[in-house]
């Protein structure tokens, strides 16, 4: 398969955020398009950060958390890719 460089990097973030391999976050996403249905989607493998309903990211962190902060850049960057991979699942969807 040869997809947009985009659409790859959100899949590999989402893929990187939910703890899975890549091959199982797109052949499920292929399979939902398919089928016309949707599975409950896999929780997020760290609990510092989630993705919501709508694919963004959602940044949990605790104020006397011992984490790194995010910084505004990298929080872009991960709202981009959330954005992109939202924009894969909608073209294997409508294929």
């Amino acid at each position: 398969m040869d997809l947009p460089d985009h659409l790859l990097r959100q899949a590999r973030q989402r893929a990187l955020q939910q703890g899975r391999t890549l091959k199982e976050l797109v052949a499920e996403s292929i399979g939902q398009g398919l089928h016309g249905g949707t599975t409950a989607s896999v929780p997020a493998a760290s609990d510092a950060v989630m993705v919501d309903s709508a694919g963004l990211p959602v940044f949990r962190c605790e104020p006397a958390s011992d984490r790194p902060g995010i910084d505004l850049a990298t929080a872009l960057h991960l709202e981009q890719q959330g954005l992109e991979l939202e924009d894969l699942r909608r073209a294997v969807r409508s294929a």
